[in-house]
């Protein structure tokens, strides 16, 4: 696809389509609704490829870090801009384009504010194709590359919460601290990032996926009730495995993530702000990166894990990961093993088996 003027259709689409992708994270229909509104209301935001960039021009990655259900989070569309203006003043040279770190109702908009203010392109590069809950899955390994030295702005909160902070160090340690002022500013903020150039983004990166996310959404908001969740499952190349009441639910958030589990008709399924497991009497069906993913069973809205109540009529759809655009870093066993640890279930055996 060349590069495209985006359309209130193209950005309703992607945020729909984005919140199947999140795989119950990746932020709130109504956030990414409101903040694409705003985009389009302000500029005209660009999407291009990122064969349509220079190699060595360098693109930023715009996130949401923290966990969505937090009562206290608070951040508003200007923050993005003030991110990304702290994180060019730190590295003292011009950013090119924006990229998102994730497919999700709230993240597959990221940056599109940012383009209509700012004027640079959103590329169609993110740094994955699908919503993780770590900062590190969403930036392209760059934790294996010898004294790269990660630059972070993170902005948000409100009156006495509100948080501007920049951090550089290694990557993993910066999206700790990171992480922790996502807490103080009361659950979330936004995020800057990872100055990258085009060709290591086209590399490590998922091309395409925003794409993938509007005709998602396209397919979703194209028909309604069930025939919307069959239209989602023919155009992903998945399967819907159970529909049911939700019988049991626990969320608990600690730690800047919300980590729960729910029962639908005998199927189990943990998050760790993402959907991380799917079983039914203690059979594996589907594993992160897998796409699993809950929508109301009548209406087909898309529920993220945070959004579960006991008593919802809900269907379970799972994707296998083989038919999405993913990032680098699910392919990366290392970053995979936390995620043993956050659910208490064994991962890394039914990823790379």
């Amino acid at each position: 696809m060349a590069k495209v003027t985006l359309t209130t259709s193209m950005m309703e689409a992607a945020v729909y389509g984005g919140c199947v992708l999140g795989g119950g994270g990746g932020g709130w229909l109504e956030d990414g609704l409101e903040t694409g509104r705003l985009a389009l209301e302000v500029g005209t935001p660009q999407l291009y490829t990122s064969d349509e960039m220079h190699d060595d021009d360098l693109l930023a990655t715009v996130a949401l870090v923290g966990a969505p259900a937090a009562a206290d989070q608070y951040t508003k569309p200007m923050h993005y801009v003030r991110a990304l203006q702290l994180l060019e003043r730190t590295i003292g040279q011009p950013i090119k384009g924006i990229i998102t770190n994730e497919n999700g109702a709230g993240t597959t908009v990221n940056g599109w504010f940012q383009a209509a203010v700012t004027g640079l392109p959103v590329i169609d590069s993110p740094c994955n194709g699908r919503a993780h809950p770590t900062g590190v899955m969403g930036a392209m390994n760059l934790h294996q590359l010898d004294g790269f030295l990660s630059h972070q702005a993170a902005v948000g909160g409100k009156d006495e919460r509100y948080h501007e902070v920049v951090v550089s160090g290694r990557l993993q340690q910066a999206a700790g601290l990171v992480r922790k002022v996502s807490v103080e500013a009361g659950g979330l903020v936004v995020v800057a990032r990872n100055p990258v150039s085009a060709a290591y983004a086209r590399e490590n990166g998922a091309p395409g996926a925003i794409r993938q996310a509007i005709e998602v959404g396209e397919a979703l908001l194209g028909s309604k009730g069930e025939a919307a969740i069959d239209a989602v499952c023919q155009k992903l190349g998945g399967r819907v495995v159970a529909e049911g009441v939700v019988d049991e639910f626990s969320l608990n958030t600690a730690g800047g993530f919300d980590v729960g589990r729910v029962v639908i008709n005998g199927h189990e399924l943990t998050f760790w702000n993402e959907y991380m497991t799917l079983e039914v009497n203690g059979e594996r069906l589907g594993t992160f990166p897998d796409l699993i993913m809950t929508m109301d069973a009548e209406t087909a809205k898309p529920i993220v894990s945070a959004e579960v109540e006991k008593g919802q009529k809900l269907a379970v759809i799972h994707v296998p990961k083989e038919h999405l655009i993913l990032g680098a870093t699910m392919r990366n066993p290392q970053l995979m093993a936390s995620v043993e640890s956050a659910v208490n279930k064994p991962i890394l055996s039914y990823i790379f088996a």
